[in-house]
């Protein structure tokens, strides 16, 4: 029986061949489509991460705060939720750093240091929106200890709101891609049906299960799922030897090279499968 399945699925490879390669062909492109999607994304939250570890609020102190208070400020810092890390800035620091960035030295001008001593305040990641930061810096501007505080970080909001503005574009076009893809092989596996309606229509004449009916377009599009995934990690590979040459992509594609082995694999033939049934769900005996 199961050599019968295959049979009858190969003729139906013949009276539909052009429908069966473009599904072919369609899955492939869409199942990498779908997979550089996925990596663009994945890739975008990384870069977003990155971003968000960026987010500093600088907070000067007073010129009173005296040196053996430091330590409590910063413990103090250190205590609330918002703070990820804290780094000391004194009022020397201030001043070799000031005079490396800008190559002037204040100091051949005036007799002492006008740069306050700070704190430079890491974030949490999960505490860097916008608005968050804002209330965290009206939330130590209330330190009696506190000079000012500032966030330089509008260019890094804006990047952010790209980031977040091509993930959603990224997420639209990979759903569009699903849906065109679902739509050819529904459209194939009615077209074979339509094509051999004559032949059908006799096997239920004589009697034939609606099983042996059903099951060799399962496998036709199965077997045409299975052979766009192969394509598909074929194109991958191709696509990861090019780009050997970018370190950080290379190395990316390598760590998660199992989880795109499996979407590509997997996802062509399941995505197939499911149509396929879908499509078939009003095939019955009646004549």
């Amino acid at each position: 029986m199961i050599i019968f399945y295959f049979k009858e699925a190969f003729k139906s490879i013949f009276y539909a061949k052009a429908s069966f390669i473009l599904t072919i062909i369609t899955l492939s492109i869409a199942v990498i489509l779908i997979a550089a999607s996925v990596g663009a994304i994945q890739l975008s939250e990384i870069f977003e991460n990155k971003l968000k570890n960026n987010v500093k609020v600088t907070l000067f102190l007073q010129d009173s705060v005296k040196q053996n208070s430091v330590s409590f400020c910063q413990e103090e810092l250190l205590s609330l939720k918002f703070t990820n890390a804290v780094t000391y800035i004194s009022k020397e620091k201030a001043a070799e750093n000031f005079i490396r960035e800008t190559g002037e030295d204040f100091r051949e001008i005036l007799d002492y240091n006008p740069l306050p001593a700070s704190f430079i305040i890491q974030l949490k990641r999960e505490f860097v929106a916008k608005d968050t930061v804002e209330n965290f810096i009206t939330n130590l501007q209330k330190y009696t200890w506190v000079d000012e505080v500032v966030s330089g970080n509008s260019f890094i909001y804006r990047v952010l709101k790209y980031v977040d503005e091509s993930k959603q574009y990224l997420f639209i076009i990979t759903v569009i891609i699903l849906l065109i893809s679902i739509y050819i092989v529904y459209s194939t596996t009615r077209l074979i049906t339509e094509n051999r309606m004559k032949e059908l229509e006799t096997m239920k004449l004589v009697g034939a299960k609606l099983s042996t009916i059903k099951i060799p377009i399962v496998i036709n599009n199965f077997a045409a799922g299975v052979i766009a995934g192969i394509i598909s990690v074929l194109i991958f590979e191709l696509v990861n030897s090019e780009i050997s040459t970018y370190q950080f992509l290379a190395n990316f594609v390598n760590d998660n090279k199992v989880f795109y082995y499996a979407l590509l694999l997997i996802v062509s033939p399941i995505l197939s499968l499911f149509v396929t049934l879908f499509a078939l769900r009003k095939l019955t005996l009646k004549i």
